[in-house]
């Protein structure tokens, strides 16, 4: 009986022990899909570390997936099959549109960190009334970098006119320098002539992207339009890029601009961030303009809206996963981010300013957003309507294999595909 008594305290006090305690503590893993570019993967990086300090009990691993069209497929087959990560980056606008939100994706609409987000962003993650997104990342822009020491050795200025940037690419040619790097291997690189072109082609023809929408409009029959598949004709017929344009990379891209190889690089300025990381030290020798356009007077900047982390709804565990994504939409979360790469552009989230030492290649793009009426927003942030083929369209357009106006109308083509599938009125 003695032996029993006290097998039956020495139970008690250890209950009691775990009582005093307090409740165990279940840890939570999340998965976080991201591309594979290396700013995106610092800031992610940086991101996790930072709240897993705050959130001891869960473990955030981050998976990576390709750019452009492949990971577009992976992002569509994984959240098709109910097999998408708890929380994924992917493109906000009309890409995001064509996930179906409604029907795929948890509402963020109550986490604390939508107060301070811009109503901008806000917009491009929206489908109804509810919002799926937080942004990951500044605004950026789509124009071209350019070698600041080869423009000051050749006594270049920075054109406003397409007549101007093919005259300055003239010189360099004649220097010996890549005039324009171009990097068809990362196919998605190819779209920027045709994409960054859309503030001429608004300013041009303003009522293009609810025409374009309603199906009233096409690349094909608006001359306008077909511009930006005309620019990358001219490129190439004056023989101004790098010889393995085909074969090479965005990271090569970066590295022949901020070197000094190449003189020009159609880009969207979050490769500020990538240069940061990869080529810090040409960091300052890298400057930005918009695409120039036919009239000085009317020249202005193309804006992108940064991607946004969304939550799947098959998450297993969206209530840790709705805590991370807030904070990473909160004014810490973006600090972390702005701290961790360089700035792209203006930030979205009130309260995360810019710090005051913006490469020079930001400098450039703030005069634009400072001005009236020199920025517009990028087509896919106006219009549902973006076909996937375009990127491979532009390659063939870049490399001398398709004219500009069939291009046109295969991208027409695209674009009607995309847009019954979306179930678009008119369509």
């Amino acid at each position: 009986m003695t032996h029993r008594i006290k097998r039956i305290l020495v139970g008690a006090s250890t209950l009691l022990a775990l009582a005093a305690a307090g409740p165990s503590h279940a840890e939570t893993t999340l998965s976080f899909l991201i591309d594979n570019n290396p700013d995106t993967v610092a800031a992610a990086e940086a991101l996790v570390a930072a709240y897993q300090t705050k959130a001891p009990d869960v473990t955030i691993e981050i998976e990576q997936r390709p750019g452009g069209g492949e990971g577009d497929n992976i992002i569509k087959t994984r959240l098709a099959t109910g097999e998408m990560s708890d929380v994924f980056l992917y493109n906000s606008g009309s890409l995001l549109q064509a996930l179906k939100p409604t029907q795929k994706l948890v509402d963020l609409s109550g986490l604390p960190s939508q107060a301070k987000v811009d109503e901008s962003f806000k917009a491009v993650v929206s489908a109804g009334d509810k919002l799926y997104g937080v942004p990951f990342g500044t605004a950026m822009a789509g124009g071209i970098l350019y070698n600041r020491k080869i423009y000051q050795d050749l006594g270049l200025s920075v054109p406003k006119t397409w007549a101007d940037f093919m005259a300055n690419n003239a010189k360099v040619k004649a220097s010996g320098k890549v005039a324009v790097a171009q990097t068809y291997r990362d196919t998605w690189t190819s779209q920027l002539f045709v994409l960054a072109d859309y503030y001429n082609l608004h300013a041009a023809v303003p009522n293009f992207a609810a025409d374009y929408t309603a199906n009233k409009a096409k690349y094909a029959e608006t001359p306008a339009a077909m511009k930006g598949f005309e620019r990358l004709k001219d490129v190439h017929d004056a023989g101004l890029m790098n010889e393995d344009f085909g074969a090479a990379s965005y990271d090569d891209g970066l590295r022949m601009v901020s070197t000094g190889e190449a003189a020009h690089y159609p880009m969207l300025s979050f490769a500020v961030s990538a240069l940061k990381q990869n080529y810090p030290e040409n960091l300052a020798d890298v400057g930005f303009f918009a695409q120039p356009s036919d009239d000085a007077a009317t020249n202005g900047l193309t804006v992108w809206m940064p991607p946004g982390l969304y939550i799947p709804a098959t998450s297993q565990h969206t209530e840790e996963a709705k805590k991370f994504v807030d904070f990473a939409g909160s004014v810490e979360g973006c600090k972390i981010m702005v701290e961790t790469n360089a700035v792209q552009g203006p930030s979205l989230v009130d309260g995360c300013d810019l710090p005051a030492d913006v490469p020079p290649a930001i400098k450039d793009m703030l005069p634009y957003f400072e001005a009236k009426d020199k920025t517009t927003p990028a087509l896919e942030f106006v219009s549902p309507v973006k076909g996937p083929a375009l990127e491979q369209i532009t390659v063939e357009v870049g490399s001398g294999i398709r004219q500009p106006a069939e291009a046109a109308k295969l991208y027409d083509e695209d674009v009607r595909k995309q847009a019954k599938q979306l179930g678009l009125p008119n369509w």
